[in-house]
């Protein structure tokens, strides 16, 4: 049985992490689609769900005076990610293939773009970026099957982050482990 704080906690912070996203998305959609290829930009999407679950940890661990397994830990992180992740994956599916399905055309160019300059950078052979270009072009990174498949490995890599600092928030729970 889970435990009602960890519940609550876990439901309340997906919803803001899941808002969060949806904000920060709208935003670079707003400003420029240029941002949707930007490093720094994956780099802070990456900052603000590590503070949400930091901040989120850090609650529930007072909430239950101290005393939070590991499990614990991991499981109201998990329920936050998860949760944040359907919510993030909504809203793309319904802003790039319903309210604006142009945008995706224009980020996968920008995408192919990128691609080539970083490949270019590596010294790449022509050959290998010709392919890896096409690959991309021939995908529709935006559609809904598509999108449902990038969040299985969102949730893995939130997954992983989330055992990370479970690690940090365990504490004076070893009779409940």
């Amino acid at each position: 049985m889970i435990n009602e704080i960890i519940k609550k906690n876990g439901l309340s912070f997906g919803l803001i992490t899941g808002l969060a996203s949806i904000v920060f998305t709208t935003a670079l959609y707003v400003i420029d689609l240029k941002l949707f290829v930007s490093g720094w930009v994956a780099f802070a999407s990456l900052a603000i769900r590590l503070v949400i679950g930091i901040v989120l940890l850090s609650k529930t661990k007072k909430e239950l005076n101290g005393i939070f397994s590991y499990k614990e830990a991991f499981t109201t992180y998990f329920i936050s990610a998860v949760i944040g992740v359907f919510i993030s994956v909504f809203f793309n599916i319904i802003l790039f293939n319903y309210v604006d399905p142009a945008a995706k055309d224009t980020i996968r160019d920008l995408s192919a773009k990128f691609l080539i300059e970083t490949l270019s950078k590596f010294n790449t052979p022509a050959s290998a970026i010709n392919e890896a270009v096409s690959k991309l072009k021939e995908t529709d990174q935006f559609s809904p099957l598509e999108l449902l498949k990038g969040s299985i490995f969102s949730v893995l890599g939130y997954a992983i982050l989330g055992l990370i600092l479970a690690a940090f928030f365990k504490g004076s729970a070893s009779s409940r482990e």
